[in-house]
């Protein structure tokens, strides 16, 4: 019977099945051999990889030809030789073996930029459309590419036809009932497929890579559509909420606070001892800036010379982590000092505006705010974000979102101000200089200020000005030299404004490079730098206790002497009843981590325990009392559920 289906109309599309399956196993073998040390080479793991490959690959291929499958069943069976129908079935072939071609490509260059499949992030990149061709067209031969695929689809083209697989389609005569069976039996299983393997159904391993390799690239791209945000209530592990928020505020209380609020909520008056001071404050928030980019972290490539020069002379936070993978997460955690909670980060979700940020506690000191970002802050949603909680814009501004509802003031960098830009942006030198303009403003206004900068340096394409540094352009390593740069470029002009002696510098990472480790979550890719400069009262020190980007405000509010209210997460690590922790997460795991100890939470309400050892980046399975769980619970079921129920706003 297989046979006779193989020649008859159904030919193209089990050919086109066929093809899809021995590509994909291609595709995943190298995969496979770029990562092989990283994998437990094992025939266990190997079956692991392979045979929930193969069933993920065939689900694909019947999502990709569900559509002629249904042409075929409507289409009458004496039509089959028709000049329409030899052209609807040429052209249909093309476009989607064009499609599954360009998606390949996507997935091997994905996998080199994160080492994973598909996820949230191809979805984000698939809207911003006008970032993600232009930085391809930057990065890769683009018409070498284009060519390249189309070379391959006339080539598969002709195999078709030399195989007679257009013959055996066009000539065939099918009754109804044979094609209501086939077409029945098709259609019926890429309508089940969802249903009965979920993409999270490759991650019951331990071993990161075998899990992703073992998955197929469109469909944990759809799936990742569907599941963009996570209700934690419906797929974590949850306490009652009574014990949840009894567990969090006696972890954020201190002797001096006063919760304002009793019950489900931690809003507090925090009062901060000794004299105070109101200076102001620009952050530059470094996209991609690993610790281990620095010689102090062990680097023996003189990438920072200048932030390695300031991070001996001024506070250096050496054990701090990110909570997240990507800019807006960090954004997240350094304007709203929140734990990272499943799905999107908030910067990007609905019912995000007004919200207690830190800005809003400048606000009430009298500060003016302003967000500055070198591209265009349309992408991830956050011009919207920071606009709607009363931050002014200075940015690129090439394209307005079209959802944009903010009031504040944004400002437009113009082209006469700019020397070098890319697809992502301006160089880092042409936004600084567009902090300095602001700050002088505001100075002449006579307000104190807060900017929140976001650099886009050292992303790919990884391109700069010419003649600035030795290193090449095009490469991480020259990205970060450059930025390196341009932050010292940007200190000596501050350093000749009247208003610098009274300004504090912060500068931290968004997060890491290249995020992705050998575990689901490695501790080691969450490693970031973070340095204060020109504080008033403080001299010269390293704060080396773990912490994570949420404490950088509730510390600074500590050794500025600053009483305010809070709805922070974050706390001041000088703090004497400060215990260090780290908070860290994906878009679907979040983890706890205290000391050698590790909790990990995903879905389908599934909790792992571990020792973390950081000399060696090992975790190893290990149970841990129920009261440590409980606490790594508590942060993030009432970080979720206080955003969802407004309990985050002003």
């Amino acid at each position: 019977m297989f046979h006779n289906l193989q020649k008859g109309r159904y030919s193209v599309s089990f050919a086109f099945i066929a093809l899809f399956v021995l590509i994909s196993f291609l595709i995943r073998t190298g995969l496979l051999l770029v990562s092989i040390h990283k994998v437990e080479f094992t025939l266990f793991s190997l079956l692991h990889i392979y045979l929930f490959g193969f069933f993920y690959d065939f689900g694909v291929s019947l999502f990709l030809t569900a559509l002629y499958n249904v042409y075929l069943l409507v289409l009458p069976g004496n039509w089959g030789n028709t000049l329409i129908n030899k052209i609807i079935t040429c052209l249909g072939l093309a476009l989607t073996l064009l499609i599954v071609f360009f998606s390949f490509f996507a997935e091997i260059t994905f996998w080199e930029e994160f080492e994973s499949r598909f996820n949230f992030i191809a979805v984000d990149y698939l809207i911003y459309t006008y970032e993600v061709v232009n930085n391809i067209n930057e990065s890769y031969p683009l018409p070498l590419l284009i060519g390249g695929v189309l070379a391959l689809v006339v080539l598969v083209i002709l195999l078709f036809s030399r195989i007679k697989t257009f013959s055996y389609t066009f000539h065939s005569v099918p009754s109804v009932n044979q094609r209501l069976a086939t077409s029945g039996i098709l259609l019926c299983l890429a309508v089940a497929y969802p249903f009965l393997l979920s993409n999270a159904d490759a991650e019951w391993g331990s071993n990161r890579y075998e899990n992703e390799l073992s998955k197929a690239g469109i469909y944990s791209f759809f799936a990742a559509f569907k599941n963009n945000e996570l209700n934690y209530n419906d797929f974590y592990v949850r306490l009652p909420t009574d014990k949840a928020y009894k567990l969090i505020r006696n972890e954020l209380k201190t002797p001096d606070d006063t919760f304002l609020k009793s019950g489900n909520s931690i809003r507090r008056l925090v009062k901060n001892g000794g004299p105070m001071y109101k200076p102001n404050v620009i952050m530059i928030t470094v996209e991609s800036l690993s610790a281990d980019f620095m010689s102090h972290f062990g680097n023996t490539r003189n990438l920072t010379p200048v932030l390695d020069s300031l991070a001996d002379q001024n506070l250096l936070f050496s054990n701090m982590y990110a909570t997240g993978t990507r800019t807006v997460r960090g954004m997240e955690a350094l304007s709203l000092s929140v734990p990272p909670t499943p799905g999107n980060s908030i910067v990007r979700r609905q019912g995000n505006g007004n919200l207690n940020t830190v800005g809003h506690i400048f606000e009430k000191h009298g500060y003016s705010r302003t967000f500055y970002y070198g591209g265009d802050g349309y992408f991830d949603n956050m011009n919207q974000y920071f606009g709607s909680n009363g931050f002014n814009i200075t940015d690129r501004g090439r394209n307005v979102g079209l959802g944009d509802t903010y009031h504040t003031r944004r400002i437009i960098i113009k082209d006469s101000q700019v020397h070098f830009e890319n697809a992502w942006g301006i160089c880092d030198e042409d936004l600084l200089d567009a902090v300095i303009r602001g700050a002088d403003a505001d100075y002449k206004a006579g307000r104190p200020f807060y900017n929140f900068v976001m650099t886009t340096s050292n992303h790919r394409p990884y391109t700069f000005p010419d003649g600035k540094i030795a290193l090449k352009q095009g490469n991480r390593e020259g990205a970060v030299r450059y930025t390196d740069y341009a932050i010292g470029e940007f200190l000596k002009k501050l350093g000749t404004k009247p208003w610098y002696k009274n300004t504090v510098v912060l500068i931290v990472a968004d997060h890491c490079a290249k995020s992705a480790g050998k575990n689901e979550i490695d501790i080691s890719k969450y490693h970031i730098p973070c340095i204060i400069l020109n504080l008033p009262g403080k001299e010269k020190g390293i704060f080396s206790d773990m912490c994570s980007q949420i404490d950088i405000y509730p510390t600074l509010f500590g050794l500025l002497g600053w009483r305010y209210e809070s709805n922070m997460f974050g706390q001041n690590v000088f703090e004497r009843s400060y215990q260090p922790r780290a908070l860290l997460g994906t878009y679907q795991k979040l983890a706890y981590l205290k000391g050698d100890s590790l909790v990990i939470l995903g879905p389908q309400q599934k909790t792992e325990t571990f020792l973390y050892s950081k000399k060696n980046n090992e975790q190893l399975p290990k149970r841990l009392p129920e009261m440590f769980t409980d606490k790594a619970i508590s942060y993030y079921e009432t970080a979720y559920d206080l955003f969802k129920h407004g309990g985050l706003r002003e």
